[in-house]
């Protein structure tokens, strides 16, 4: 039976999207439209309480009986765990997944979204908030992150050892967009051919494809703005 993939073409969805097709898994997608506020739809929530997407249905879960799963890293998680795959070949490569994968969830991910917020978004509202020390903040701290990647990176030829994972799936979502992080890689010679390689494996293409053609520009989406950046209670 299919997967259902809740979904949008951001950096978090792509690290399903990646996933589901790496490991040939027959999947449904379904569109939440985080700039409309799909995310806030009572259908959603119930997937995914904290109103954010990716999250998926799997239809043969555990016992054969359908489980829901929410947050990007319990679902690569658990699609490892499904299928065997993409995990880790020893038990030291194992953990090493494990290390990475927490490593962007606590420290990649949410620098790389600040900075991507302060330093494209947050200019473009109305009215413009140009803010000198979050945007020098969040680009030098995933300035800092990419150097230990690229130490990291020095050392094996995928994240966490001779074999490609989850963790690279995770990281590389986010590493990809480099340049709208305001980074220099001159000095990073390992994390741009890690990089070139994830990016030319067929279903890292066809994962980062899905849905393309959806996504607006958030520097222009006025509403999406308010959806996205304002509080909601």
């Amino acid at each position: 039976m299919s997967i259902d993939l809740y979904y949008w073409p951001t950096p978090n969805g792509w690290k399903i999207s990646i996933a589901l097709e790496e490991m040939a898994l027959d999947y449904t997608l379904k569109l939440v439209n985080i700039g409309a506020g799909d995310q806030f739809e009572p259908d959603f929530l119930a997937i995914a309480p904290n109103n954010r997407m990716p999250a998926i249905v799997d239809h043969d879960g555990p016992g054969g009986a359908p489980v829901s799963i929410f947050e990007s890293g319990a679902i690569l998680q658990y699609l490892t765990q499904k299928t065997g795959l993409f995990g880790g070949e020893s038990a030291r490569e194992k953990i090493a997944v494990s290390e990475w994968l927490m490593w962007q969830m606590g420290g990649l991910g949410p620098m790389a979204g600040q900075a991507h917020h302060f330093l494209n978004y947050a200019p473009s509202m109305d009215p413009p908030h140009e803010l000198p020390y979050a945007q020098d903040r969040y680009r030098n701290e995933v300035g800092r992150l990419y150097r230990v990647l690229d130490q990291q990176l020095a050392k094996n030829e995928y994240v966490a050892g001779a074999s490609y994972s989850i963790a690279d799936m995770a990281i590389w979502s986010w590493a990809a967009g480099w340049e709208g992080q305001q980074q220099d890689l001159s000095d990073r010679p390992n994390m741009r051919r890690w990089l070139d390689l994830v990016a030319a494996r067929p279903a890292v293409v066809r994962g980062r494809a899905l849905a393309a053609d959806s996504k607006g520009d958030l520097k222009t989406d006025r509403k999406a703005q308010d959806i996205l950046f304002k509080q909601r209670g």
